[in-house]
Formats: C-alpha cells, sequence, structure tokens
C-alpha cells in the first residue's frame, strides 16, 4: 500500500436536476478521506442528494450518497479496512469491526443506498460478490443501472 492520492483510479459525483443526470469528476487533493469525499459532493445540486463514486487502487469502490445533512455509505469490501485508511474511516463509521485479512470479502454499509435510483439492495449485492469484476467494473455497470453509463464513462476518461 502506498499513501499517495494516486491510489484513487478515479471519484466523480452524479446528480439528477429536472430529471436528467449530470456526472462530473471530483477533484480532491492530498490522501483522500471520508471528510473530504462528504465535503465534496456537499457542493452539487440534486434533486434526490448527490452520490459519490469512487474506485480505490482496483481494490474496493465506495459509494457515498449525500442528502441534505445525511451520509450514506457503501464500501465493496470490508477486507479493504485492513490496508486502506478510506476504507478504515468507513468501516469505523459505520461502526463495524475490522476484518481479519483472511475473511471473506464482502460489502458493508447501505446496500439500498441506490434503491430509489433504480438498483435494488439485492442487485448491489450480488454485483459486489462478483469477485471477477474490477471495482471499475463494478461501477460501470451502477451507474447504466442508473441510467448514466455514457456520462460516467465520459467523466472516468476525463479523470484518467
Amino acid at each position: 500500500m502506498s499513501d499517495t492520492a494516486t491510489d484513487l483510479d478515479f471519484a466523480v459525483a452524479a446528480y439528477t436536476e429536472d430529471g436528467h443526470w449530470t456526472v462530473t469528476p471530483l477533484v480532491l487533493r492530498g490522501e483522500p478521506d471520508l471528510a473530504t469525499l462528504v465535503s465534496a459532493l456537499r457542493r452539487f445540486p440534486g434533486d434526490g442528494g448527490v452520490l459519490g463514486l469512487a474506485s480505490v487502487d482496483e481494490d474496493f469502490f465506495v459509494l457515498v450518497r449525500v442528502q441534505g445533512g445525511r451520509a450514506r455509505l457503501l464500501i465493496s469490501d470490508v477486507t479493504a479496512a485492513t490496508e486502506w485508511p478510506l476504507a478504515r474511516q468507513i468501516v469505523d463509521e459505520l461502526d463495524i469491526p475490522l476484518a481479519d485479512d483472511d475473511d471473506e470479502q464482502v460489502p458493508a454499509g447501505d446496500l439500498a443506498i441506490v434503491a430509489d435510483l433504480g438498483m435494488t439492495a439485492m442487485d448491489l449485492g450480488a454485483l459486489c460478490d462478483d469477485v471477477d469484476l474490477y471495482p471499475e467494473e463494478m461501477l460501470e455497470e451502477i451507474a447504466e443501472e442508473l441510467g448514466f453509463g455514457s456520462q460516467f464513462h465520459d467523466a472516468v476518461e476525463a479523470v484518467g
């Protein structure tokens, strides 16, 4: 593990206004942390809040949904918290025990985080369980399911 911001593959914000999705890259300076991510998301409007999608070192992804003063969280792999500060912060915020390295890779947090937007908790959980997919591929599938796949792809390309 490295302690540089380059470990962040990408982070984007997605939100709707008047029924249309907008997806934009997030610029996070320094080591990405939960407070910085939530703060960056609060700057965006959105009829149903704003959704942050981040991939870290092709190891795990994070979904953060900020609605009003509340932030809902999902991490694709709880075992990432043993290596990555951002993952550890999310596990701490969720108030769940730290997993061991030999524990199974399972998601933690709010699996219903995007249920009202078109992807059920069951479908999101099944996606997280697909060990053959990279985090970016999982996030692409989420974006497609929610209706902003092409905007997501363009935003990720802009980061890379």
